[in-house]
Formats: structure tokens, sequence, C-alpha cells
């Protein structure tokens, strides 16, 4: 069995972009994009990266993506907060200091699944970090770490496989649907 490429070709990564990088708060602080350089360094192909198009990246504050990540449909990163301090309307807090915000490191093989929500106070993520689906992170995780939960919390790791073991895992018998008649 063939398969294709799951990875994005420049233009189909910068048309990507072009919808997922948001400025929503421009006039405090305009982040930028940072792509690593090894995203774009893999023999045969023209990026290692795929960041869904319906995807939200903050870029109040910077975001750098390292290379092999997947940002997933409906996952949302966040580099900015709101200030929640006293007992004043928080719109008026906003029109009189704006938000806070700081950047945030996405390091290589990261795959953060649908839906899940990273927020401000995340700032590295290091290598090999999966966040499950509708998972809100609010903390960092370790490397190769798996979290996962509302909020999310470290759930497995990734480990080497051992000899083997992904020939075992694809020769599974599958679930099938009985024929319908």
């Amino acid at each position: 069995m063939e398969f294709r490429a799951t990875t994005l070709t420049r233009k189909q990564l910068d048309e990507s972009l072009a919808r997922a990088v948001r400025y929503p708060h421009r006039h405090v602080h305009k982040g930028k994009l940072r792509l690593h350089p090894e995203v774009f360094s893999t023999p045969g192909r023209e990026t290692n990266i795929l960041v869904s198009r319906f995807a939200l990246l903050d870029c109040t504050g910077s975001i750098e993506l390292g290379p092999w990540c997947n940002i997933a449909a409906r996952s949302r990163i966040y580099t900015h907060d709101h200030i929640h301090l006293g007992r004043r309307p928080l719109l008026a807090l906003e029109e009189q200091h704006g938000v806070v915000w700081q950047d945030k490191k996405i390091g290589a093989d990261v795959w953060v699944h649908d839906g899940a929500i990273i927020l401000f106070q995340v700032t590295c993520i290091p290598d090999g970090v999966v966040i499950g689906a509708g998972s809100v992170l609010t903390k960092t995780p370790g490397p190769w770490e798996i979290w996962a939960g509302n909020p999310a919390r470290k759930i497995g790791e990734r480990r080497p496989l051992e000899p083997g073991e992904l020939e075992e895992l694809l020769a599974r018998p599958r679930y099938r649907l009985p024929p319908s008649g």
C-alpha cells in the first residue's frame, strides 16, 4: 500500500499560515511566526511540517515552530492573556493596560491534535510532545510526553520501539463492520 505525503508543499504551507496566523492584539504587540530552518531541509520534500489552515496561531507574541510538527484543525495556540486582577471591569483594564504576552517555542516532532488549546502560560513545548484532541494545556510538558484532558495532564510517554513492535502492530487484525445485506 502506498501513502501520500502528509507534509505540505511550500505553497500549501504559505496558504495555510495566511489563514491560521492571527494578530488579535497588534495594538499591544505584533509578534512573528518563525519556522525553524530544519522545516525546509528534508531531502525530497519542500517542508516537513503540517499546519492546518483551520488552526489559530495567536501571534501577539512570537511563535517558533520546529521541524516535523503537526498543528491540527481547530487547535489554538495563545501567546497572550487578559489581565484578570482586581474588581474593575475587565474591558476597562484592557483599554488602559492592554494584554500580557510572551513568546512560545514549539520543538521538533510536536503534535497538537484537533481542538487542543495551548494557553499563554506554556512558553515551551519540548521535542516529541503529543497534545490530545480537545485538551487544554496549562503547564509545560517534558520531552516525549503525551498529555490529554481538560486541564491536560500527562497520560503517557513516547518511547523507542522494540524490534518488530511496529510490524506486529500493523499486522494485528482490525475490526470491520459486517457486510451490509
